[in-house]
């Protein structure tokens, strides 16, 4: 019974943890592959460095955003930030 004393309040400490910090951070993460994996050539997208630029071509590692007339550039897959809505 002592023991269930000392051990308590780690284990609420811990519950407290996992339903604020870890379980959210594992939804985010998963939203953010399903949003990876659903990109397409033509898609409006923003890269993790501001960059905005439309998909032009697409494979399993990189990007190729076509950001003007005459401009692609190539991107790894993950330095996708969001995408655009229209």
């Amino acid at each position: 019974m002592n023991m269930l004393y000392q051990i308590g309040p780690f284990l609420l400490v811990f519950v407290v943890f996992y339903f604020l910090l870890i379980r959210p951070q594992q939804k985010r993460q998963k939203d953010r592959l399903g949003m990876l994996n659903e990109l397409k050539s033509g898609d409006k997208i923003v890269t993790i460095g501001g960059l905005h630029g439309t998909i032009d071509s697409i494979d399993d590692k990189t990007v190729v955003l076509k950001v003007s007339e005459t401009t692609k550039l190539t991107f790894e897959r993950s330095a996708i930030s969001t995408v655009k809505k229209d």
